[in-house]
């Protein structure tokens, strides 16, 4: 019995392995970054600080933009590649509405992220 992917629609390889590499790169970036990201969450809470709080400590500072822009960096590439791999294999769809909508996807990613880090940090 053949394999389920040999149903699925041939693909550029060189475009699968350069996602597969931007992948990658992104998780390790993500990786140390989630895990700040809990951290710092944890600690608020733990130290009672609310919204106002918290938004006092980050407006300006240029350190936690950097943080939280890379953050929005990675998401927006690591997130769209992990979902189109799914609808390749999942969906009915062809592959160049996958790619699209996955392109769509990101920048919806890349520029509601960066809009609640100018908002969180007013940089």
């Amino acid at each position: 019995m053949p394999r389920f992917s040999a149903y699925l629609p041939p693909v550029n390889p060189q475009m699968n392995r350069t996602l597969f590499i931007a992948q990658r790169l992104s998780a390790l970036i993500l990786g140390p970054l989630v895990i700040v990201h809990l951290a710092l969450i944890i600690i608020a809470v733990r130290n009672g600080l609310n919204a106002d709080e918290i938004l006092t400590r980050t407006q300006g500072n240029i350190g936690w933009a950097a943080f939280y822009t890379t953050f929005v960096l990675a998401a927006s590439i690591h997130a769209p590649i992990g979902l189109r791999n799914i609808l390749r294999e999942w969906s009915a769809l062809s592959n160049r509405i996958i790619d699209m909508s996955m392109i769509g996807f990101a920048l919806l990613l890349l520029t509601l992220g960066l809009r609640a880090v100018i908002a969180v940090t007013g940089s």
